[in-house]
């Protein structure tokens, strides 16, 4: 294993960030329900562009990206090509029918293991309290409950400090899964409002937390 030391790696960098990543919704009139969705673990809507096919809107990771070009998440309706081929990859397999194609089985049964062991995108929160409002946000709207899937991670015990705040949390109380390392924790929240992945039919947002002062954490050191 090749464990790469952060020094000089602070100012390694040629000016650039993280530009945009662009998500789709299925029918339009589920665009503001998916939008509610983005809102709601903390994103901040832009612009609702309102079109034909379904609404497009842009959102910002926060309120300091509104007039930049980086920490930007583009919302629209999946476009008709590309439902057609997810309609054709479904009936190719036979998708949510009694003759599911193993392999379809085997995916599901992989991500229901491990959430993060396909396409996912992160958001990082400076807050474990957010962390923790969001969740309880989700799972406190009805629509949103219905249409979303969380699985909690805590990182791996040993820390009294970071142990004791998971044990009297609202949220990560009682989680008996662990993260692939120390010192943050893990929110995947799988939804069918979001289109993406192998089969087109969800998707997976993880929100992550760092505890400070912690140089080898879950975000920066992957422990097996």
């Amino acid at each position: 294993m090749t464990d790469h030391s952060d020094e000089g790696l602070a100012d390694a960098g040629s000016g650039r960030s993280m530009g945009h990543v662009a998500l789709h919704y299925g029918e339009p009139a589920e665009g503001p329900l998916a939008a509610r969705l983005l809102s709601t673990i903390g994103l901040v809507e832009t612009q609702m562009l309102p079109l034909p096919g379904g609404n497009f809107y842009r959102f910002v990771v926060e309120g300091r990206h509104f007039a930049r070009g980086d920490g930007i998440v583009y919302l629209s309706a999946l476009p008709e090509p590309q439902r057609k081929l997810v309609d054709a990859i479904h009936a190719a397999f036979a998708v949510g029918t009694d003759n599911e194609h193993d392999v379809v089985k085997d995916w599901r049964e992989m991500m229901t293991a491990d959430p993060e062991a396909s396409f996912h995108f992160g958001f990082l929160l400076e807050s474990l309290e957010d962390l923790e409002q969001i969740v309880q946000a989700l799972r406190g709207d009805p629509e949103l409950k219905e249409r979303t899937n969380i699985v909690l991670n805590r990182p791996r015990p040993g820390d009294s400090g970071i142990d004791a705040r998971l044990d009297a949390s609202p949220v990560f109380e009682g989680v008996t899964r662990y993260a692939y390392g120390r010192a943050g924790v893990q929110a995947f929240i799988e939804t069918d409002l979001l289109k993406a992945g192998q089969l087109g039919d969800s998707m997976v947002v993880e929100l992550d937390f760092v505890f400070p002062d912690h140089a080898q954490h879950i975000l920066s050191v992957v422990e097996l």
